[in-house]
């Protein structure tokens, strides 16, 4: 099973999109510890999440976690399951209201960081994490070459 979520025949280019999305979700993660009033609990408070300071904290343990993943290439198929959720979740919370409220060009405006890692997330689900990647093998090792 871990094989068939592990293959990939993505291009080696494909890690610039690890790179972009694992480093994102990273960042964001961090800064949920480092500023929680404004990104972290606060905000989830705001938003109106029950439980802000322990839905942040959870939240922010899988970016942090996830995010490392991806920037490996480490199981990154289930590693951008939970990324997607996240993404899915805040564009429904945050962006979804703006839309109500403020109309669309806002929404696509405020929207477009959310819109791309959820793109992205997406995007390794589907063809996984290359072969500069763990995942693609570029870490195990391998038989030494017979000599002839």
């Amino acid at each position: 099973m871990f094989a068939r979520l592990r293959r990939t025949t993505a291009p080696a280019a494909v890690i610039l999109i690890r790179l972009m999305v694992g480093l994102v979700f990273v960042s964001e993660g961090i800064q949920k510890f480092l500023y929680p009033e404004s990104v972290g609990a606060g905000r989830f408070e705001k938003i109106g999440f029950s439980s802000p300071e322990l839905t942040a904290g959870v939240v922010a343990v899988f970016e942090i976690v996830c995010g490392a993943l991806i920037v490996l290439g480490l199981l990154t198929r289930l590693a951008v399951l939970p990324t997607i959720t996240i993404m899915l979740v805040a564009l429904g919370s945050t962006k979804v209201p703006i839309l109500m409220e403020s109309g669309f060009w806002k929404m696509a405006h405020d929207s477009r960081t959310d819109f791309s890692m959820l793109l992205g997330s997406l995007f390794l689900l589907i063809v996984g994490a290359g072969p500069w990647s763990i995942d693609g093998g570029c870490c195990r090792a391998r038989p030494p070459a017979s000599g002839g």
